[in-house]
C-alpha cells in the first residue's frame, strides 16, 4: 500500500512538473521557406492567388492522388475556400480560406485542420520583386499550440516537419512558372 501511495505521489509530481514547464514554453511556431522565380512579380502573384493552382505545386496535394478537393466562393478573392479530404494522415482534411490579399504583394490564408487533429493556423505568400523579371516568394506557416500541449514543441521540430513540404512546393511552383514562360 505504501508503494502505491509513493507511486501516485511520483506520478502527480511528474505531471505537475510537465504542466509547470509548459507555462514557460512558447505556444507559437513559424516555418518559412523562400524561392527565387525567374518571372515577373505580377505573373507569379496572378498564379498564386488562385487556390485551384495549388493542385499543381502543393506537396500535400501531390501526396494523395485520391484526395477529394472542393472549392467555394470566387477563386482568387478574399473569402474563397479550398477544402480537402484525404485518407492519408500526412494530408488529413480541412479547409483553407483566403483572408487577405494585397494586390501584387501578398496573400494570407486561414487554415482550419479537421484531421488528424483539429487546429487553426495561418499561412501566407509574400512576393518581393528582385529584378524586372525575377521574384522572391516567401511561403510562411504560423501555428500555435495551446497549453499544455505546447510542451510538445520542446521535442517536436516544426521546421523540420513542415519545411521540406514547403520547399518541395516552392520548387514545384518554380518549375511550373518558369516552364510556362
Amino acid at each position: 500500500m505504501k508503494f502505491v501511495k509513493q507511486l501516485i505521489i511520483l506520478i502527480i509530481a511528474l505531471v505537475s512538473i510537465v504542466l509547470i514547464v509548459a507555462l514557460f514554453v512558447s505556444n507559437d511556431f513559424k516555418v518559412t521557406r523562400t524561392v527565387q522565380i525567374e518571372r515577373e512579380g505580377s505573373d507569379v502573384f496572378d498564379y498564386l492567388r488562385y487556390l485551384e493552382n495549388q493542385e499543381n505545386f502543393s506537396a500535400w496535394s501531390q501526396k494523395d492522388p485520391d484526395i477529394k478537393q472542393t472549392y467555394s466562393g470566387p477563386d482568387g478573392n478574399v473569402g474563397s475556400i479550398y477544402s480537402w479530404d484525404s485518407k492519408l494522415e500526412d494530408v488529413g482534411s480541412g479547409e483553407q480560406e483566403i483572408i487577405e490579399i494585397i494586390s501584387g504583394r501578398s496573400i494570407e490564408y486561414e487554415l482550419r485542420f479537421k484531421k488528424p487533429w483539429e487546429s487553426v493556423a495561418k499561412a501566407s505568400f509574400l512576393l518581393n520583386k528582385t529584378t524586372a523579371t525575377s521574384t522572391k516568394v516567401i511561403w510562411s506557416f504560423d501555428g500555435s499550440m495551446s497549453w499544455p500541449w505546447n510542451i510538445t514543441l520542446l521535442f517536436m521540430d516544426m521546421d523540420s516537419q513542415l519545411g521540406p513540404d514547403l520547399e518541395k512546393g516552392l520548387d514545384n511552383l518554380k518549375n511550373v512558372l518558369e516552364v510556362e514562360e
